[in-house]
């Protein structure tokens, strides 16, 4: 994934095929449409629009949909930090709703430990903060994986 953003992020439709090709991975986060705006190993950064299909009935960005983007945050830090070597899987999250969000949203995901990456399953946090257009903390996520190496192949038989 690393390596496409890279190849694609320069543009507009770039970053917008980037961001869809999860949505098709994922289509749970087609409603949400996130677009990710930065991604590196160690940080992600994704953006959400504020539009009809996110609102609850006050009119403002849903509760679950800003866990979406937290999780769609992750996700993306997730695929740029592990190495192909390795796999993850979310295995829980712990959300924060500090105020309304009635703006377009920005979420940083980022990893205050790094995972070591060894050849023992760990559990690393992925801290996600959400900040509406006026800069303001709206929702603030940590959500833990369970980072493992992957299992060896098995061979072929002839």
């Amino acid at each position: 994934m690393l390596g496409t953003w890279r190849r694609l992020s320069g543009s507009w439709p770039g970053r917008l095929l980037v961001s869809a090709a999860v949505w098709l991975r994922a289509p749970y986060f087609l409603t949400a449409a996130p677009m990710i705006r930065s991604l590196e190993p160690g940080r992600a950064e994704v953006s959400l629009r504020n539009w009809w299909l996110v609102h609850n009935h006050l009119g403002t960005v849903h509760a679950i949909a800003s866990c979406n983007l937290a999780e769609y945050a992750m996700g993306v830090l997730a695929e740029a930090t592990t190495p192909a070597t390795h796999r993850w899987i979310p295995r829980g999250m712990s959300v924060q709703y500090l105020a309304k969000a009635d703006t377009d949203l920005l979420a940083v995901a980022t990893f205050p430990h790094p995972p070591a990456f060894s050849a023992e399953r760990e559990d690393a946090d992925a801290d996600i903060t959400i900040t509406d257009a006026r800069g303001q903390e709206v929702v603030h996520a940590t959500i833990t994986l369970r980072i493992a190496p992957r299992p060896a192949r098995l061979p072929v038989a002839a």
